[in-house]
């Protein structure tokens, strides 16, 4: 398996990460499986607030293995703090992944439960001097990780985002995303679980404090059908879809998890 090429096909799979990455056997990687009897509340966890400017969204691309949202993270104009947090991380960009049926796709299982698709807002700790320096350090990154699930009456939130599809629809492609202010994709609820654990695609850096939202955020069958459309291939290869873009759960190895909420 090449470097470049790590994806998620048999011959390239999250499987055979590790002969590329070894860190994707590491003892504090993601995505898990969350039983909630094995879930310590912890009543001092705070609240976690996100300030989002949304001038700062740039552009919305398709990188052949998922659709992302790149801020501007220069300075601190879009910050998460707060929860198990210690200072402010700013938010970089925003990605999904999902599944080729709306049974599975999240990358997160909970109580046995996948959901049709999982959102990850990812942060970075500005005091590790860059983004490539945080990906170094065990409180470097803190993803939010929103679930995705299929409903009759789907939220508009999502619709910003699948309305520009259309214009990344093949590998490489990069169209301008402004305006957008991503605090529109929480659910009601601020309720979460927390872990430490790693990104979900190589290199597998150990450098994530998880907050996963327990509510799910609706949306619709033809929004998951639009998400779906995208190819995994440039504009004048074959069509290729990119779907079934999740890492499956890996071992806890003894880390714990806390909740919130009882």
């Amino acid at each position: 398996m090449a470097q470049s090429v790590w994806g998620y096909d048999s011959d390239n799979g999250p499987e055979r990460w590790h002969e590329n990455y070894p860190l994707a056997k590491g003892d504090k990687q993601s995505p898990i499986e969350i039983n909630s009897k094995d879930v310590h509340h912890d009543s001092s966890l705070a609240t976690w607030h996100a300030s989002y400017d949304p001038g700062a969204a740039k552009t919305i691309l398709n990188n052949g293995r998922t659709c992302r949202v790149v801020f501007d993270d220069t300075f601190d104009r879009s910050v998460l703090r707060g929860g198990p947090l210690t200072g402010a991380y700013r938010l970089r960009q925003l990605h999904l992944h999902w599944g080729s049926s709306d049974g599975h796709g999240s990358e997160h299982v909970i109580d046995g439960v996948k959901y049709a698709a999982e959102l990850h807002m990812v942060h970075w700790n500005p005091k590790h001097g860059n983004f490539a320096g945080a990906l170094k350090q065990p409180d470097g990154v803190a993803v939010v990780g929103i679930f995705l699930k299929v409903g009759k009456t789907p939220k508009p939130e999502m619709k910003r985002i699948l309305e520009e599809i259309d214009n990344i629809k093949t590998k490489g492609k990069e169209a301008p995303f402004q305006h957008f202010d991503p605090s529109i994709l929480f659910p009601k609820s601020r309720d979460y679980w927390t872990y430490h654990g790693s990104f979900t695609t190589p290199p597998c850096e150990e450098c994530i404090t998880w907050i996963l939202l327990r509510e799910p955020i609706e949306v619709s069958s033809d929004q998951m059908a639009k998400l779906r459309s995208l190819s995994k291939n440039g504009e004048n290869e074959p069509v290729n879809p990119l779907v079934d873009n999740w890492r499956p759960p890996q071992p806890l190895k003894g880390r714990i998890v806390k909740a919130s909420f009882k």
